[in-house]
């Protein structure tokens, strides 16, 4: 039996989706990714939505790969994870000042306020092997084979991505615990997730880069 997770964050908390022999099994909603860890010591893998391995002084090629292989108007959705001097300052505005000097860029105000989350994660994976980063546009990019027509945000985009996850035998309820509380794209973010992790799992995975750098400072890899 192959037991595997996907996360993304929900409702303030974790949203993960639990996959065994690669079909839906059940849901949960959890105050941390430790929590979803510990509760379940006999997942394979625990594919988070959420970078793993900041790069250093620079941008990651994992995001830039990524974009790459989303293509079109949702390559926009694979935000850049920024080093950890940008990440750790005091505020958003001296952190755009940090990125500027170091980077020639910016960040969104949406990129600062996942630091927390990054940070919270990056306790948990060095030190376990089963979690992995993911991105559910890339997950869904390889999922269907070519970029995908709408935005997760739009009714649309919802089908679309159902559709997609019911091909590959996930079946989503229309109800479970927490599900009252998180939003339509939560929810397929964390299925696909899953659905990359199961992949993981069996050694069906690639990962953005192809082959990981031997540079410390790169930063780490996308799975899918």
């Amino acid at each position: 039996m192959s037991k595997v997770i996907g996360v993304d964050a929900a409702a303030g908390e974790w949203l993960g989706i639990l996959l065994v022999d690669g079909s839906y099994a059940s849901a949960e909603l959890v105050p941390t990714v430790a929590d979803l860890v510990r509760l379940h010591p006999d997942a394979r893998v625990v594919a988070v939505d959420i970078p793993i391995g900041l790069p250093q002084g620079r941008l990651r090629p994992a995001d830039a790969e990524a974009r790459r292989f989303v293509g079109g108007s949702r390559a926009a959705s694979v935000f850049s994870a920024f080093p950890p001097d940008v990440l750790t300052a005091d505020t958003y505005e001296a952190a755009v000042a940090i990125a500027q000097d170091l980077l020639g860029k910016g960040l969104s105000a949406q990129s600062f306020a996942l630091r927390g989350r990054i940070f919270e994660v990056a306790e948990v994976a060095p030190p376990d092997g089963r979690v992995v980063e993911v991105h559910p546009e890339v997950s869904f990019r390889a999922l269907k084979g070519e970029p995908l027509r709408y935005s997760k945000h739009s009714w649309s985009g919802i089908v679309e991505r159902r559709a997609l996850l019911a091909s590959a035998g996930i079946l989503l309820p229309d109800d479970f615990h927490g599900s009252g509380r998180v939003a339509p794209d939560d929810v397929v973010d964390a299925a696909v997730a899953a659905w990359s992790a199961h992949r993981v799992a069996m050694g069906r995975s690639r990962t953005l880069p192809a082959v990981r750098s031997s540079d410390p400072e790169a930063g780490g890899v996308i799975h899918y």
